[in-house]
């Protein structure tokens, strides 16, 4: 398999329990502490935090509907914005697994109603990592394929259409299936019908009134649309972290460093295949963070600790600095970290 950027490093995986039915740890610093974090900001939405088969950390904050003041559950779900990307680069891996596609397989393999020369140039490797140069599929390449990293969304759909043209099957159908193998049923496709917990997103407008937004769900599927509740996710990072969902090589792969971005809240940050770290710090804390309109998302892992953090928020603050948009997600990070 031929890159154009170099692998530089590879995780170390901790054995992983599924979380049961055990009373929370007794923390009672920690969750002070996570308290006085959440007190002293503007917060609505809801924080687990695991560690090895018990909670360490849960409680939902606010509402889920502030019209009509309908308080937020636990259980309720949210759009989980750009953590969707690692749920679609897990799929495309283990087609990898069964021998189906190669990493460096060109998009022009399984696409051919892409009428661009570079459709024989860009590999899945470059989709997955977003070093691909893309912008329209009717235009030429915005840089080299490989050359740059360029945050893209529409790399992940063709993603999805690639999967489709493998499988035969649907991105609705390939997902939902996943899902259910691995008792995943807490994550969900959009069309999926059991949506009926999905709360309300809000934004805030400029003049510092939070709106209903009613577009929370435009991006593709599998760059940003997918549904989940705090559970869900939590018990994806533990199948995902554990070997369950990928051949622990395969993991690594996933887990590995490809590209720097610079990113609007950590700076300089590497990218894998969906998953964000800081350089070398894939043993410390790794994932991801999601946002679509009305909703800010963290789903990490810390496999030192063998702790998860999944923090869902339906109310996006300060949208002309995400460092605040996503303050209290940032410094619960820190304070796990």
């Amino acid at each position: 398999m031929k890159f154009n950027v170099i692998i530089l490093v590879y995780i170390f995986l901790t054995p992983y329990q599924i979380i049961g039915q055990k009373k929370n740890i007794n923390h009672p610093e920690l969750t002070l502490k996570i308290d006085s974090i959440i007190d002293n900001n503007r917060f609505n939405g809801v924080v687990l935090l695991t560690k090895d088969s018990t909670k360490v950390y849960s409680k939902s904050i606010g509402y889920s509907d502030l019209e009509k003041k309908i308080p937020i559950k636990f259980n309720d779900q949210f759009v989980i914005g750009s953590i969707s990307k690692q749920i679609t680069a897990v799929l495309i891996l283990r087609e990898y697994e069964k021998g189906r596609i190669k990493l460096d397989d060109k998009i022009n393999q399984f696409l051919l109603n892409i009428d661009q020369p570079w459709s024989k140039e860009v590999t899945i490797h470059q989709l997955l990592t977003h070093t691909h140069g893309i912008k329209k599929l009717d235009k030429p390449l915005e840089f080299k394929a490989g050359s740059q990293f360029d945050y893209s969304q529409l790399g992940y759909e063709l993603l999805a259409q690639i999967l489709k043209k493998v499988t035969g099957k649907t991105f609705e159908k390939l997902s939902t299936e996943i899902f259910n193998q691995f008792k995943l049923t807490n994550i969900l496709h959009p069309k999926n019908k059991n949506n009926q917990h999905l709360v309300k997103g809000y934004e805030e407008n400029e003049n510092g009134i939070l709106e209903f937004t009613p577009n929370s769900l435009y991006n593709y599927v599998a760059a940003g649309s997918f549904i989940s509740n705090v559970e869900g996710l939590n018990k994806w990072n533990q199948q995902l972290y554990s070997g369950k969902l990928l051949q622990k090589k395969t993991l690594k792969l996933m887990a590995t460093r490809y590209a720097t971005r610079i990113h609007p809240i950590f700076d300089a940050v590497e990218y894998g295949y969906g998953l964000l770290f800081k350089d070398g710090e894939q043993n410390i804390q790794i994932g991801a963070l999601g946002y679509a309109p009305g909703f800010v998302s963290t789903c990490y892992f810390y496999p030192q600790k063998n702790m998860n953090l999944i923090i869902l928020e339906n109310t996006a603050n300060d949208l002309h600095d995400f460092k605040e948009t996503f303050k209290v997600h940032i410094e619960i990070m820190k304070l796990i970290k």
